[in-house]
């Protein structure tokens, strides 16, 4: 790679300030958001039964007695009821604060992402199913690298019209996210948009009607001969079926990280992504392919090797010869030196002189 063309660009002071503190904004937001819908869920309210006032706990549509009114039921609703205003107004100033937020961020040019992708991303957050079941693969994933190193990618390298969603099929979510078990990725997306469609029936591949594409891959399973049964996160019949690739299970076995990512109006979406280095490495795999592509298997190479210079330039306690990436081939670890810039600064480990 060439040095003097780095291909991204270091982030200014109030720059990075901005972004940590909307990152610190948009932690308080979830956390409250998550006790609203999680300790104040439903509703409680007084009953008369049989001659006698009790007190109902709601959730989830049904109705639970709590006993009949006593000094104890009374201060049971009370504080129910006075923790469940403080939690909706907490909420609700937090929101506000992130609606100002966002406007300093675009000023500050800090929006990166596609707004329908962080609106995919925050909805995913909210049914569960974020971590660590499904995670971001492909172009969108530097999103979260550019984050971690604290510079900005050209945006020719980051130009994409979809989004990819890996699907670790070995995890049940029945428990981890029933409502989406129950309706499926696509009743998720339309809860996003209502206009995504399954392009074709059984397919991998969701689109809305401005062209924006999610596709739902999986690893392929070991036996290239045998079928595998088709693998959906919903129980509806047509719901995406996840398309199984060769390769998929480094990144499955491979170490995660998770950042706060700012989309093109200046909004907060949490991110799950590969760990960088399996990344590079993946992409690098990929670009030396001969069934692939001729032009993804350049920006394939490019991707590796951009991030390979960030992990050398910005996250030097990240080494490729890290034995949490054993599950990526040995032969493929090996590679790392060759997408190294020649300027890459020395491991310090490596280093033959103390550091004077």
């Amino acid at each position: 790679m060439d040095p003097e063309a780095p291909g991204y660009r270091e982030l200014d002071g109030d720059q990075v300030r901005q972004l940590i503190n909307t990152e610190q904004v948009f932690e308080a937001y979830r956390e409250a958001r998550a006790e609203l819908g999680d300790r104040f869920a439903g509703s409680m309210a007084w009953k008369t039964v049989s001659g006698g006032s009790y007190l109902y706990r709601a959730r989830a549509g049904t109705w639970k007695s709590l006993g009949p009114r006593s000094a104890e039921t009374e201060a049971l609703h009370a504080r129910f009821t006075e923790g469940r205003a403080r939690a909706r107004a907490r909420s609700a100033d937090l929101a506000r604060r992130l609606d100002r937020m966002a406007a300093v961020s675009r000023a500050e040019q800090l929006g990166r992402m596609p707004v329908i992708a962080a609106r995919i991303l925050r909805a995913l957050a909210e049914s569960g199913l974020s971590r660590p079941i499904v995670a971001t693969v492909g172009t969108n994933a530097l999103f979260v690298y550019e984050r971690m190193a604290g510079v900005q990618i050209a945006e020719s390298r980051l130009e994409t019209a979809d989004i990819d969603l890996l699907y670790d099929a070995r995890t049940s979510l029945k428990l981890v996210a029933p409502e989406v078990t129950a309706n499926g990725v696509v009743g998720l997306l339309r809860k996003v948009d209502h206009s995504f469609e399954i392009l074709r029936k059984g397919g991998f591949r969701a689109a809305n009607r401005d062209g924006y594409i999610v596709d739902l891959i999986t690893p392929a399973g070991k036996d290239p001969i045998r079928p595998s049964e088709p693998r959906r996160i919903g129980a509806e019949a047509d719901d995406l079926v996840a398309a199984e690739i060769t390769g998929l299970a480094w990144l499955v076995n491979s170490p995660k990280v998770t950042a706060t990512v700012l989309d093109l109006r200046g909004y907060p979406a949490e991110m799950v992504v590969p760990d960088p280095r399996a990344f590079a490495l993946h992409k690098a795999w990929l670009s030396s392919r001969d069934d692939r592509d001729p032009g993804k298997r350049r920006r394939d190479r490019a991707q590796a090797e951009l991030v390979a210079a960030l992990v050398a330039r910005y996250l030097p306690h990240l080494a490729f010869d890290d034995p949490a990436l054993r599950a990526l081939p040995a032969a493929l670890r090996r590679e790392a030196p060759s997408l190294l810039p020649d300027d890459a600064p020395e491991r310090a480990h490596d280093r033959l002189e103390p550091d004077w």
